[in-house]
């Protein structure tokens, strides 16, 4: 079959909803029709290679729901230097049993005012130190002849003050300022910030800058020099799709879209979540089963789960692949704190029961802060209330609260309303940094087995997890972000260090915390790739074992029965539990009677029998 006669047949199973869409949103026939044109352009223009796994992927729709998907997010130049350092270093990932990279943001943005890379001034340039477009197309043929999949982020809500569109909207040309938000006199702002909450009060307060030399305020959601784009004019949308089109076509396979919810504005509401948004990636996800149907689209939406569940869409009506599961993250450093698992089994006992077509990216921490948008109302049930409980788990991770031994810093720090948000690697979190600072070889062996016992209950989750570069070796906080004064600013930096590559050749040296972390997470992945139960599809509950500070989880398939057992308390507990029959230690390999079971201080417990 011919690439035209492909991409008819694909377009015709979508082009009346498609259009629809469009027209409902924008009615403007001539631009759908100049959007039709381009589709079928950017479907001509991909690689051979591509069009061969598109077509694989739809044969087997379900390629990433595997039990063998495994993630790591990384920055480039922290990583590797650069893309052509990334592609020298496969060998590595692959060593690490990872077979998703999520790079992050990596595309031209202004030195000082690029928020991490997420003010964009050229969608269709890669920062130059990190090398060229043509590089990233190179490393995504090199990944894909060793079956690893590339995610990049697609930054759709603003662009760069930098970007070409702005500076032409800056020199007061009329089309391009109708692609942002400009409004000439105050009260029209004024009227949007009585319903549109601030995303960073602290740091960026306000959602409009005024421009002092063109009399204009612009739309500022996030920070003053990102410009929000107005998806309201079509131009946008279509130019757009065709940064995004340019991107796949480079040989992305997950696309993350950043900041979804805020992507349509209105004036009288939040300004988040609106039914437009939905009707939007509706129309992203027919564009890639037309173009790039190989390619996955996965939300950012920072919500709980049961609120995000809108952005799959239906089974008739898909929208994203697949999603973040941000709460339960955020509930799994509460509970370390607490010592207390009642929220994260109410929050996984909620996951659990949707429906397993929602596939969860899971993570114990990502390139962002970590903040406290927990379930207050059920907290407060247990005499956890909101500012107290905040403060608490600030002054725990920062190891200003009795005996914590967690090392960190606060990002967005309120002096008056005493609300923050935390960052800290996760290996500083479970005590590794003050342990090794204290030469305490007791403290760092109950470190490096609370690591584990962390990353053993999140590969225990259903969904893809997803490493950060350096968590695999127990990497550190690094403090030398305050001496750069364009990072000095933004403690987030504490946890994007280099990637210590000194660090890295330790994990074979045994007795080192970096072996001890490496091949104890080499150990668990090997064991999830192995068993079906692993897989997606697979039945999963929690189990209630009369103790808060022990969660266990129950997997579940036609040929066996996976329990893991997690303590989250600093002393050794038992899970009062009696399972008929003998489990095999997935660990050790030994048999073992599930039977009042005892868990040492942060330990866990992967066992397993046959149906």
């Amino acid at each position: 079959m011919k690439t035209d006669e492909i991409f008819e047949e694909r377009l015709k199973r979508h082009h009346d909803e498609l259009r629809w869409l469009y027209m409902e949103l924008y009615d403007n026939g001539d631009m759908f029709a100049e959007l039709c044109e381009k589709l079928h352009a950017f479907a001509l223009e991909r690689e051979q290679y591509l069009m061969e796994l598109d077509r694989e992927r739809e044969q087997n729709p379900e390629w990433f729901r595997g039990n063998d998907m495994l993630g790591m997010m990384l920055y480039i130049d922290n990583f590797a230097g650069n893309l052509e350092g990334v592609k020298d270093r496969l060998p590595y990932l692959s060593s690490c049993n990872v077979n998703c990279i999520h790079l992050m943001p990596f595309l031209e943005s202004p030195k000082g005012r690029s928020d991490g890379g997420y003010a964009v001034a050229d969608f269709r340039k890669v920062q130059p130190k990190l090398g060229k477009m043509e590089e990233l197309a190179a490393l995504a043929k090199a990944c894909h002849k060793q079956k690893i999949s590339l995610c990049m982020d697609f930054v759709m809500n603003h662009t760069s003050e930098d970007h070409e569109w702005a500076k032409k909207a800056r020199e007061g040309d009329g089309e391009y300022m109708s692609r942002y938000f400009f409004y000439d006199n105050p009260s029209i702002p004024q009227a949007y910030d009585r319903t549109v909450p601030q995303v960073f009060p602290t740091t960026a307060p306000g959602n409009f800058t005024y421009l002092e030399e063109m009399g204009y305020y612009v739309m500022t959601s996030f920070y003053p020099y990102q410009w929000d784009l107005n998806y309201q004019n079509p131009r946008v949308f279509n130019e757009m799709m065709y940064n995004f089109l340019y991107l796949a076509n480079q040989g992305m396979d997950i696309i993350r879209i950043d900041a979804v919810p805020y992507i349509w504005k209105k004036l009288g509401t939040q300004c988040r979540n609106l039914p437009q948004v939905h009707t939007i990636v509706r129309m992203m996800r027919m564009i890639c089963e037309i173009v790039c149907p190989g390619v996955l689209l996965l939300g950012e939406v920072v919500m709980e789960p049961e609120k995000v569940v809108p952005y799959f869409g239906t089974v008739e009506k898909p929208e994203c692949h697949m999603l973040y599961n941000v709460t339960t993250m955020a509930t799994t450093w509460h509970s370390v704190a607490t010592k207390d698992i009642r929220l994260l089994k109410k929050q996984m006992d909620i996951v659990n029961g949707l429906p397993k077509d929602y596939l969860f990216l899971n993570y114990l921490r990502c390139h962002d802060d970590i903040g406290w948008g927990l379930d207050y109302a059920t907290l407060e049930g247990w005499g956890m209330r909101e500012v107290e409980h905040k403060r608490f788990l600030n002054q725990y991770f920062t190891g200003r609260y009795g005996a914590s031994e967690s090392r960190g810093e606060l990002y967005n720090d309120d002096p008056v309303t005493q609300d923050a948000r935390f960052c800290g690697t996760t290996a500083s979190m479970c005590g590794v940094e003050s342990a090794l600072y204290e030469k305490d070889e007791e403290k760092l062996q109950h470190a490096v087995r609370m690591d584990l016992m962390l990353h053993a209950y999140m590969l225990t989750q259903s969904g893809i997890p997803m490493l950060y570069s350096g968590d695999e070796i127990g990497q550190l906080n690094d403090y030398s972000y305050k001496e750069e004064e364009d990072k000095k600013e933004d403690s987030r930096y504490i946890h994007r260090g280099k990637f210590q590559w000194y660090l890295a050749k330790k994990r074979t040296e045994k007795g080192t915390s970096q072996e001890q972390i490496f091949s104890g997470l080499s150990r668990l992945e090997e064991i999830r790739r192995s068993r079906n139960v692993f897989r997606s599809d697979a039945a999963v509950y929690t189990y209630d074992v009369k103790d808060d500070s022990i969660l266990c989880i129950l997997r579940e398939n036609e040929e066996e029965r996976f329990i893991g057992i997690f303590n989250f308390s600093d002393g050794e507990r038992t899970a009062w539990m009696e399972e008929p029959g003998v489990f095999q230690d997935l660990m050790t390999g030994e048999e073992r009677k599930l039977v009042n079971v005892t868990v040492p201080a942060h330990g866990f417990i992967w066992a397993s029998k046959a149906k």
